[in-house]
């Protein structure tokens, strides 16, 4: 290579030639060959060994040979050149539409991703908002396709992705157009801030969640769907359209099940959980809904098992095993209501309410951390199940609980003759299906896994033991106290 040069050009062949890139860089002739093939456009310096200086190379000095910009057309022909600078433009280009379909797609199969478009079809441009509520759907994109900690390189995709789809928005004065939506030398834009937003949510959720340890089974495990024919992209739009303005339950129930996918997606990406009810506002005005999202996420089999053995298998037992519980006032008159002998009939609940809330006593609450408060079983019983006479507003009862968790509203005329079953959860009511109490609990347990919902803290030991033992949800996979299975040991065998 070197002889080539100095034949070309003149230069004595006792000449030591140094070859120096762009960045000042010395380049040694072995690997020239590699380096010209891998980037047929660079421009190197060639300078006389013997006047070479480390400090000045940049700016030749009177005893330099002479600066030779060797470039491509030195070393081929000029057709290998432009087939060259063809093959990587089209590599650029190719990477921009991969880029923008993957940005479109994800878009499309979001239910506001459609708005976003049209918006700018419209304008030539975004709003604040709409391009706040873009970013939120790509980084929620990145993190269900790469995880939460994705590499440069992937964000990098999702920022040319936005400017190749949205041209207008493309910043002129940068070197790749998207640094304002990430800049992989420093770390920032709107991407990278979303992110670390995210990964801190997602952390602090993760850490609510599974307060008792590694084991990851229970509502907040993400699972797969068996269920066929879901709804995706314009599909789930025009969906969620429909339920919005339908009046025939049959209607309502059909296109619920079409779009379960989406609804599971959701409950499972930290930024849309609290959409839920905004997008699916038919939990709070039909009946059902609950067990059917139920029933497609662990079938039939697994929905019916609390119904099938309450009154068989279980009731009877934990009135049994209550019996010897501590004789307080309250345990007292919850066995007189579970076993109908309770001489005042407005004074407790009804028999199936009152061995539920037993197995609360009998699985009491464990303090979760050094510093937190011990609750009694007392207080547990009032975060499962709250009576509401029916005469009073219920925008005043719901009012003056501020619970995160859901509880059952139990409605009628006293404790032990209710007349409507109500699942509250963030100050919303969403009528259950049944009329039985051991039903409605069926449809508040149930509700955990269809919304993505950990346990109350206080009720962890009774919802843990419901799902394991009643349901046999994720046997081996949740984490269970010596409580829970010392009481199940007693009970099955």
């Amino acid at each position: 290579m070197s002889l080539c040069i100095k034949n070309k050009f003149g230069i004595l062949p006792t000449t030591e030639l140094l070859f120096l890139d762009e960045t000042d860089t010395v380049v040694d002739e072995e690997v020239m060959h590699d380096l010209l093939d891998a980037n047929p456009s660079i421009c190197l310096l060639a300078k006389d060994c013997e006047e070479f200086t480390p400090t000045d190379c940049s700016t030749p000095n009177s005893s330099t040979l002479q600066v030779l910009d060797v470039e491509m057309s030195s070393l081929s022909t000029s057709h290998q050149s432009s087939v060259a600078e063809g093959a990587h433009t089209a590599a650029t280009d190719d990477a921009a539409e991969i880029a923008k379909k993957m940005v479109q797609e994800a878009l499309e199969k979001n239910a506001g991703g459609q708005d976003i478009i049209e918006e700018y079809i419209r304008s030539k441009t975004l709003t604040h908002n709409t391009r706040r509520h873009l970013v939120n759907i790509l980084v929620s994109h990145m993190v269900e396709k790469h995880g939460r900690v994705p590499v440069r390189m992937q964000k990098e995709k999702y920022g040319l992705g936005i400017v190749t789809l949205f041209p207008n928005l493309r910043d002129p004065f940068s070197t790749k157009g998207y640094e304002h939506f990430y800049d992989g030398v420093s770390g920032t834009g709107y991407l990278a801030w979303r992110l670390k937003t995210v990964q801190r949510k997602v952390t602090k959720r993760s850490v609510e969640s599974s307060p008792h340890g590694a084991l990851l089974g229970g509502p907040s495990l993400k699972r797969s769907i068996a269920a066929e024919q879901q709804a995706d992209g314009d599909a789930v739009r025009e969906a969620i359209s429909l339920l919005l303005h339908s009046s025939d339950d049959a209607v309502i129930r059909s296109k619920m099940r079409d779009t379960f996918q989406h609804r599971h997606e959701m409950v499972h990406n930290p930024e849309m959980t609290t959409e839920v009810l905004k997008t699916y506002p038919r939990f709070l005005d039909v009946k059902g809904l609950i067990n059917q999202d139920f029933t497609l996420l662990f079938g039939g089999d697994t929905s019916s098992k609390l119904l099938e053995k309450w009154d068989s298998t279980f009731k009877s037992k934990i009135i049994e095993e209550a019996r010897c519980l501590t004789p307080t006032h309250t345990v007292r008159h919850l066995l007189m209501s579970a076993e109908n002998q309770d001489t005042e009939p407005s004074a407790d609940w009804d028999s199936d309410i009152a061995a539920l809330l037993l197995l609360v006593h009998l699985l009491p609450p464990q303090p979760i951390g050094k510093k937190a408060a011990k609750i009694s079983a007392d207080a547990a019983s009032e975060r499962l199940v709250v009576y509401h006479k029916s005469c009073c507003s219920f925008e005043e009862a719901l009012s003056k609980r501020d619970h995160k968790h859901p509880y059952l509203l139990a409605a009628g005329r006293n404790r032990n003759r209710i007349d409507q079953f109500y699942i509250a959860l963030d100050k919303k009511l969403i009528p259950c299906e049944a009329a039985s109490a051991v039903g409605a609990f069926d449809e508040l347990f149930k509700l955990h896994f269809v919304f993505n919902l950990a346990y109350d803290d206080s009720l962890h030991n009774f919802y843990t033991f419901v799902q394991t033992t009643v349901y046999n949800i994720d046997i081996g996979k949740t984490k269970e106290s010596p409580r829970v299975r010392e009481f199940r040991a007693k009970l099955l065998n």
